[in-house]
């Protein structure tokens, strides 16, 4: 049955009611007075017993429950507690006789909303319970999702919760917050059971930031800090809250949380190492060097306190590629952490051995008194690291060169120390290597000039300032020029002609041999064409070119020669490439390989500097060469009692076992040339005959070679 009321239809409202009354009597007095109600209108449903009411509340929706306590099937409190059980999110208002009062009291106290007299009721009263009610009920099922929602994010945030009543200083903690502290929850505690346990070193700061937010200098307060735990020592915490002030401005209340960020605190930790320190040694890395060396400067200068000395040994392990190339990255690997346990042996407590990069350290040295001191832990490094090590059945032998830079006032940063030592160690090298060298500032302007060549170098390449001469190569068996060797020179625009003695070792230093090999290469296939072309013979000269190390071990080596003689039309047959053995060596099966494919595609190889280096009679024959080039240290002595003399007649016969060809280099005077007549040397080449020429006055020599060399080799 529905009953509606006169009422404005904007503030009208359609609420569902069940009404379980048993009394018809009392049913119809109840839709009489709803009827009458100017604010709201209602549809009733009624049931007669309990068990009727809540069978319909499974069927339909209602908004509100009017309960009779007395009732067939049901009477009493046990009315209430089956239908608020049932369904606890419908608002229920009791309807009681006067004598039921204290027994419908008790019901509100347990989860009613309301309860009304029978008989004392009119609509406005009955209609505006109903409304609070239902009012109540929404805002008490609001605020149960509320705090439900808030225990969940406690929860799920992990975090402990503390609230502050600043005016009785007492403090809730949680039992998350307890928990978090090893802490039993039962026991008496106040604001001390949580500051008198933050760290010493933490409570200065922790106060600090505390007060700044209770004196309103901060909008929250959050703070990091280490606190005591019952069994575990120090925890990282964060604590975070906010205080709460009255009408005054005073503040009565504080409350916020505090979380585990132990984990976080020791990844940041590792993080912060990992930074600082090298993966593969566990030892400082360059940052780390660079920050302890900058405290050094300041100490040295007296602004960290008083003056002392220091000094910074850069050092460089000797040949260390071929021991990656040969045995491999991990064996390589493996010496390098156990050079770093034998620094770290040598130095004192307080130095640091740091590992700058690939096979690059450092070790910095406080407390120096004498110079000798220095001194002296370089020379225990060099003996350390010449002893050799074993490591996966490989004996490895190796050393280092040292470069040592000494503290001074003139220095104001880490970089600049760290500078010279490189440079110092730089010159360690080119000394020959396994020594150390003293950084002074003659070296540091040696250094200067050698950068700028570095740039000038840099910018003869993309100007393409260079330009080939060429030096012939005479047979003493045929008595005529056979070929020529092309040499490359620097037009600079400032100094000239520059030998290539000045600028080679700079440019395979940086790199930058790589593009004029391949110029070079290009430029003497092109011109030795020509030449060709414009003295067509059975007999032309083939052209020699010097190839650097670098060039050969490009992996495109064998591709970008193809090209160039495409490119240039020069039959393979007339190009012959010179290159020292070491370089072979270094990489012995892929020079194997690119050997095959040279021989395949016709070009020549002459091993220069023969003599010189390592040789192996071995490698003699499993290269299979084509020329030996006696150096011309050998041949400018042949009349000394040192030997040069046997060097060169056993290179000779040596050539000849082989059948191989020998050219002998740096012929200079008659004696010279009479001896390597003697000694059946089949080609030479030197000043005796020509110096290198540039390309017209050699192609002049091309044409009348005969009457050029006729009245030495005739």
């Amino acid at each position: 049955m529905r009953v509606t009321s006169d009422m404005d239809s904007e503030n009208s409202s359609d609420l569902s009611i069940l009404l379980i009354e048993d009394q018809l009597a009392e049913v119809d007095y109840i839709r009489e007075i709803l009827s009458q109600a100017k604010s709201y209108s209602f549809s009733i449903t009624h049931a007669d017993t309990l068990g009727k009411g809540l069978d319909l509340l499974e069927q339909n929706h209602v908004d509100i429950i009017l309960l009779d306590l007395c009732l067939p099937d049901s009477t009493g409190y046990a009315t209430f507690q089956r239908a608020h059980k049932a369904f606890p999110a419908i608002p229920i208002i009791l309807i009681t006789n006067i004598n039921d009062e204290t027994l419908a009291a008790r019901a509100v106290r347990e989860g009613a909303q309301d309860y009304l007299i029978k008989r004392k009721m009119d609509s406005e009263l009955l209609a505006r319970a109903i409304r609070y009610a239902i009012e109540r009920q929404h805002a008490e099922e609001a605020l149960r999702i509320s705090e439900e929602r808030y225990s969940l994010a406690v929860s799920g945030a992990n975090d402990g919760i503390w609230d502050w009543d600043l005016s009785t200083g007492n403090v809730y903690y949680s039992e998350r917050w307890c928990n978090i502290l090893g802490l039993d929850c039962q026991q008496p505690a106040n604001i001390k059971t949580w500051t008198d346990r933050v760290h010493e070193d933490d409570k200065a700061d922790f106060n600090h930031a505390l007060e700044a937010h209770l004196a309103g200098n901060s909008a929250h307060f959050s703070h990091e800090y280490r606190i005591l735990t019952k069994d575990s020592g120090y925890i990282w915490v964060l604590s975070r809250g906010i205080a709460v002030t009255d009408q005054d401005g005073h503040c009565t209340r504080m409350a916020g949380s505090i979380t585990d960020i132990s984990s976080r605190k020791r990844a940041e930790e590792q993080l912060i190492h990992d930074a600082l320190h090298d993966h593969l040694t566990g030892l400082p890395n360059r940052n780390l060097m660079l920050d302890r060396l900058g405290h050094a400067i300041l100490r040295k200068s007296g602004r960290g306190g008083h003056a002392t000395d220091f000094a910074v040994l850069f050092l460089d392990l000797d040949r260390f590629k071929n021991v990656n190339d040969s045995l491999g990255h991990s064996v390589g690997d493996e010496l390098l952490v156990l050079i770093a346990r034998k620094l770290q042996k040598i130095v004192r407590p307080g130095d640091t051995v740091a590992r700058l990069g690939g096979d690059e350290f450092a070790i910095l040295l406080l407390e120096v008194n004498t110079l000798s001191m220095v001194t002296q832990i370089a020379d225990r490094v060099l003996d350390e690291c010449a002893t050799p090590v074993e490591i996966d059945g490989h004996e490895i032998c190796t050393s280092v060169s040292i470069g040592i830079a000494l503290g001074t006032e003139r220095y104001t940063s880490s970089h600049e120390v760290l500078r010279d030592a490189d440079t110092a160690m730089y010159w360690a090298k080119s000394e020959g290597k396994a020594c150390y060298e003293i950084f002074d500032r003659e070296m540091h302007s040696r250094v200067v000039k050698l950068h700028q060549l570095e740039l000038e170098l840099r910018r003869a390449v993309e100007r393409n300032e260079f330009e080939l001469y060429y030096q012939p190569i005479v047979s003493l068996t045929e008595n005529s020029m056979v070929g020529f060797e092309a040499l490359i020179r620097w037009n600079h625009p400032q100094r000239g002609l520059v030998r290539p003695v000045e600028f080679i070792s700079t440019a395979e230093e940086t790199g930058l041999i790589v593009p004029m090999g391949w110029w070079t290469l290009r430029e003497a296939c092109k011109q030795a064409k020509q030449w060709q072309q414009e003295f067509p013979s059975d007999m032309l000269p083939s052209m020699s070119v010097n190839i650097s190390g670098k060039v050969f071990n490009q992996p495109e080596m064998m591709t970008t020669l193809r090209t160039i003689l495409k490119e240039t039309g020069l039959p393979a047959t007339s190009l012959r490439l010179e290159i020292t053995e070491s370089v072979l060596l270094d990489h012995i099966d892929e020079s194997l390989d690119k050997l095959a494919e040279l021989r395949e595609l016709g070009v020549g190889l002459h091993v220069d500097d023969f003599g010189t280096g390592y040789s192996s009679l071995s490698y003699l024959q499993k290269f299979n060469y084509d020329t030996l080039k006696i150096d011309r240290s050998f041949v400018n002595q042949m009349e000394d009692s040192n030997g040069s003399g046997a060097i060169v007649q056993s290179i000779i016969a040596l050539g000849k076992l082989l059948k191989m060809n020998i050219i002998a280099e740096g012929v200079e005077n008659n004696s010279q040339l009479q001896r390597l007549r003697e000694l059946e040397c089949p080609q030479v080449q030197g000043f005796l005959f020509s110096r290198p020429v540039d390309s017209k006055t050699a192609a002049a020599i091309l044409k009348s070679s005969l009457q050029k060399f006729g009245r030495y080799i005739m």
